[in-house]
């Protein structure tokens, strides 16, 4: 699969001379050394991703780690130090401004943590900036408004203004006004940390159901774990402004490439992350207790057993067996591997 962004080689360095800082960063130069020898801040260093059309991408790190500046480079809201940001195979860099504002209008829509809604216009008229912006006519900019309000549940508050509406609704016109511009790509800076939990909680249900519908390609930047784990089909973790570990978010939390990753999925609740698919083994001859779905987490097939350890399941996709799972094998996938138990296996 072609991805739909690559980010090759990038660096980012805050300061005058951020392009002849490179070399030293790349010779090994750490964030702190940086700022006490040249007065340069490192933001990012040598990432390297690709993106999936179709997947959300979770970007994820603690504070100051760089997930912010990243997605930033990819509509060039910033601009790198070195690497390149290719976009269907284009690079972003060489665009002029012409290409990089339609870049900005027709590829890419961005949802962001503060709502960002135009006080003074209506809910409908934010809906349908992003038309109003590229000059389509009156009666398409209302029809699509509308038809996006509806699918994230605002019909019949078209004529609302911003500050009539909850956090949630507000980020529900973020939402449906990032729709309406019918790119491609759609860039989520934090798009839910301003939502208190349960509010929280219903927009990422929403977000995954018109995913299932509209297979966009979303960029989706978050400092929460139990949220990235929901959301990602590709997991990147990032810290002191380099990628630490990327991949499948499952495989991430059952194979912790270092103590820093260790440590952000210690305290994951593993049975209602982690899916039957990720811990099951090829199908056998044998009998079985019963049925589990491939995409069942680990706490509905201990319901399911009633926490009997004997059981042995077969898995089923789509009506078909594609494997079996052994609830010893289940007991296992609940403990955290750490580097100390790797080095005690070996």
């Amino acid at each position: 699969m072609t991805a739909k962004v690559s980010i090759r080689g990038l660096y980012k360095i805050f300061g005058p001379n951020d392009k002849a800082m490179v070399p030293h960063v790349q010779g090994g130069m750490d964030k702190a050394t940086l700022l006490d020898q040249h007065q340069h801040v490192l933001g990012l260093r040598d990432i390297n991703v690709d993106m999936q059309p179709g997947e959300i991408t979770v970007i994820m790190g603690l504070s100051g780690s760089g997930k912010s500046t990243l997605i930033r480079h990819l509509n060039r809201l910033i601009d790198p130090s070195a690497g390149e940001i290719l976009v269907d195979g284009q690079d972003v860099m060489k665009l002029g401004q012409g290409a990089l504002r339609d870049l900005r209008q027709k590829q890419m829509s961005m949802v962001f943590q503060k709502f960002a809604l135009l006080p003074h216009n209506t809910v409908l008229e934010n809906a349908q900036l992003p038309l109003s912006v590229q000059g389509a006519d009156k009666a398409t900019c209302d029809a699509e408004g509308r038809k996006w309000l509806a699918r994230v549940g605002l019909e019949g508050f078209e004529d609302r203004y911003p500050s009539q509406l909850s956090g949630g609704m507000q980020q529900r016109v973020g939402i449906a006004r990032a729709l309406t511009a019918n790119t491609d790509i759609m860039l989520m800076d934090e798009a839910f940390s301003a939502l208190d939990p349960l509010i929280r909680t219903d927009m990422q249900n929403l977000l995954l159901e018109l995913q299932k519908e509209l297979q966009k390609t979303i960029i989706f930047i978050t400092h929460d774990l139990d949220e990235a784990l929901k959301l990602a089909d590709h997991l990147v973790i990032l810290k002191d402004g380099a990628v630490v570990q990327q991949g499948e978010p499952q495989s991430i939390l059952l194979n912790p490439c270092d103590p820093y990753i260790e440590d952000f999925v210690s305290d994951i609740n593993r049975a209602r992350v982690l899916r039957v698919r990720s811990v099951m083994q090829p199908l056998a001859p044998g009998e079985f207790d019963g049925d589990v779905d491939v995409d069942s987490n680990l706490e509905e097939l201990i319901a399911q057993s009633d926490g009997d350890t004997g059981h042995i399941c077969r898995v089923m996709e789509n009506g078909e067996a594609v494997g079996q799972l052994d609830m010893k094998d289940l007991v296992k996938a609940l403990v955290p591997r750490t580097s100390e138990t790797r080095d005690a296996v070996r």
